[in-house]
């Protein structure tokens, strides 16, 4: 953790513990294959901190702060020798009933802040410095819906690890020293289908997401054959330890196009936790028994990004290009 006052100063680069904001941008890019491209997007990389301070400063109880993840791809260009033992790209999973695809993904910048222009000005900013080098792969504006809850009316994001919980689920540790401090992240665009959604009673839409959906109260479902979202999510290993993850989900949509969505990312110590999760949600638990929300909520894209730390990500565009 940073211990910052971020009150006071522009929240750095690469804050992985930043506070969770009513506004974000999730953008991701592909960098040409040439050495020109590489050199270009190793440079904006580089100049991040200061560009996301360029835009900060102007209001500091804006709290924007951006959080560059880099693909498995790109990494190898950028140093083909060493990096994280875990990256590597999404795999797409195959269900009985559903499937997760895998989606192209060089880079991934998910800007925060309170103030949805000051994430506009920051994307607008990083996107005239890339110029030709990226092409546009996805890009969601998201927002915080009433108190923390997606678009099918339950909150989110009850289980993300807190104080001194949060390091440990979320930053790489001494497992793997050379990036330690830093995080795999995980996102999927999700679409739901609202009027099936709508049709569904409200004590159904309970057991399947395993919460009350007015309180917010944990379900027990462990006498059930068929589990709940919450209960799929929830990953132990072998000797029974859990293992969560630091979720910043954003609801987004169009109501003139009819598109109403999740955008799902996840921050973790533990690639392989986020993996299980997926797995048990698509294959199920046992197989068979998969996900029923995904029923009502279908993948459009699946990407894997490991975010570095600020000085990580100094050193690994160091020399780019010269």
């Amino acid at each position: 953790m940073s211990g910052k006052n971020w009150d006071r100063v522009p929240i750095d680069a690469q804050s992985v513990d930043a506070p969770l904001s009513t506004a974000a941008i999730f953008l991701v890019v592909t960098v040409g294959s040439d050495q020109a491209a590489l050199s270009a997007a190793a440079s904006v990389l580089g100049e991040l901190d200061d560009l996301v301070k360029n835009v900060g400063f102007r209001d500091l109880s804006g709290r924007l702060s951006c959080i560059a993840g880099i693909g498995a791809g790109l990494w190898n260009r950028l140093s083909p020798s060493r990096r994280p033992r875990e990256l590597k790209p999404f795999a797409p999973i195959e269900g009985a009933a559903h499937s997760a695809p895998s989606t192209p993904g060089d880079l991934l910048f998910h800007i925060r802040a309170e103030r949805p222009d000051m994430c506009f000005e920051l994307e607008r900013i990083l996107l005239d410095a890339l110029g030709a080098s990226v092409s546009v792969a996805d890009e969601v504006s998201g927002f915080r819906y009433f108190d923390a809850r997606d678009l099918l009316g339950f909150v989110d994001g009850t289980a993300n690890p807190t104080g001194l919980d949060l390091p440990a689920s979320a930053l790489v540790g001494d497992e793997d020293g050379d990036f330690a401090g830093g995080s795999y992240v995980v996102v999927q665009k999700y679409l739901h289908d609202m009027a099936a959604w709508k049709e569904t009673p409200t004590h159904v839409q309970e057991e399947i997401i395993g919460r009350t959906k007015i309180d917010n109260i944990e379900i027990d479902d462990d006498d059930k054959p068929r589990k709940s979202h919450k209960s799929l999510a929830t990953i132990e290993d072998d000797a029974g330890n859990e293992y969560d993850i630091l979720r910043d989900n954003m609801p987004f949509g169009r109501p003139g196009q009819n598109e109403f969505g999740t955008y799902f990312i996840g921050y973790t110590r533990y690639l392989w936790v986020i993996e299980k999760m997926l797995q048990r949600m698509y294959v199920g638990e046992p197989p068979g028994a998969y996900d029923r929300l995904l029923d009502f909520s279908t993948p459009h894209t699946g990407t894997t990004f490991f975010a570095p730390t600020r000085p990580m990500l100094q050193k690994l565009v160091e020399g780019v290009g010269e």
